[in-house]
């Protein structure tokens, strides 16, 4: 089974463009729900039905994870049985009408332009951490880049002279402004901050950490987190919040809704469109 887990990886990888991040979560999801299968025990995966299916997505429900958690998980192992009637290594997939959890969706947290200013001026000091946390946390409310985007932006994606940057996937790569500000303390950390924690001349990656190669996504939650608590911000925060606030303050200013889109990168008008309704809660 686990050339199959290597045949899936690959056929993912190549067949469906994944991009790294989606298709880590798409093996983790299957490999815990390999685990969960190992523990029953049932012989062989494939063997798996409909009701073994449905007693680990309740086992999940019991142990508190959360509707959307639940619904990616089964997301993963729906394309997974799908890959297998691909192969002809089973005749029928066990998810086929199988429904997960219904996924109340809240409203995403939005900060207010108050609490933005409270957020940004929270990394003090000229010690190359905070310049650096600084930079990314200006850089992302002022471009509203994905924080996926951010994370894998390199020193040549920006073009200084200009104040733009490059980013998104190949087939979705679009040129963005940076806000003055977010350029400001950008070329700061580029000068006196990245050089002091990059150990090799050849990196690539703008935003680093400590052992000097690109920052993870666990790496900047904990630098949103720690941020959010010194600023006394008692909202549930996670990088993406930066994201969806950069949206509403823009409309909130006049923006519209198609320059929205194309700056947020949305393929579809319906999922900018969203913030329409959040604007006049938040100002």
């Amino acid at each position: 089974m686990n050339g199959e887990f290597c045949q899936y990886e690959s056929y993912l990888k190549e067949e469906k463009s994944l991009s790294p991040n989606t298709l880590e979560c798409y093996m983790r999801d299957i490999n815990q729900y390999k685990t969960y299968i190992d523990s029953i025990p049932v012989d062989n995966i494939c063997l798996v039905d409909k009701s073994i299916i449905e007693a680990y997505l309740q086992k999940m429900e019991q142990e508190g994870i959360s509707s959307s958690t639940i619904l990616r998980k089964l997301s993963s192992i729906r394309s997974y049985y799908r890959f297998l009637v691909y192969k002809n290594e089973i005749s029928q997939d066990p998810t086929e009408n199988l429904e997960g959890p219904k996924n109340e969706r809240k409203a995403p947290s939005i900060l207010t332009i108050r609490e933005i200013n409270r957020l940004m001026d929270q990394p003090r000091g000229n010690d190359p951490k905070s310049i650096r946390d600084k930079a990314m946390l200006e850089f992302l409310y002022g471009t509203g880049i994905r924080v996926s985007e951010l994370l894998n932006l390199n020193m040549d994606h920006i073009d200084l002279k200009s104040g733009k940057v490059k980013c998104g996937s190949s087939k979705n790569e679009r040129i963005m402004k940076i806000s003055k500000r977010a350029m400001a303390y950008l070329k700061i950390y580029i000068k006196e901050g990245r050089n002091q924690l990059v150990r090799n001349k050849d990196e690539k990656s703008l935003f680093v950490n400590f052992h000097g190669r690109r920052m993870t996504r666990q790496g900047f939650w904990k630098i949103v987190k720690f941020y959010t608590e010194k600023a006394e911000i008692h909202k549930d925060i996670t990088p993406h919040t930066l994201r969806h606030s950069f949206a509403i303050h823009l409309l909130n200013d006049g923006a519209d809704i198609r320059d929205l889109q194309e700056i947020l990168g949305h393929s579809d008008i319906s999922t900018t469109q969203m913030y329409t309704h959040l604007m006049d809660s938040i100002k």
